[in-house]
């Protein structure tokens, strides 16, 4: 699957470093290999499906959040980038309601 490029969010998402480490440790054993926070992460192979899940669990316990099944596509969970930014709109959701 393409994904169209995205932004480095570094300086925007305050849960981006956070994303990326915990991906980094659980999934390449601590080597950050230097992957570009767009890069989708099943097709490059660094985690796979039931890795997704993990991230998912990860996500809701970290950052207080509940990841739907609507929420399970692509668009929210491809790649560091995209993570992060789903997770920033969940949280400014549930700070507003």
């Amino acid at each position: 699957m393409l994904t169209a490029p995205t932004t480095d969010l570094s300086l925007t998402s305050p849960a981006l470093a956070e994303i990326r480490a915990f991906i980094v440790e659980n999934f390449l054993l601590g080597k950050d290999s230097g992957f570009d926070n767009g890069e989708s992460l099943l097709e490059s192979g660094v985690i796979d499906s039931t890795g997704i899940m993990h991230v998912v669990a990860f996500l809701e316990e970290r950052f207080g959040i509940s990841v739907e099944d609507d929420d399970m596509i692509a668009d929210n969970l491809e790649s560091v980038s995209r993570i992060a930014s789903f997770v920033d709109r969940k949280v400014t959701l549930k700070t507003a309601a």
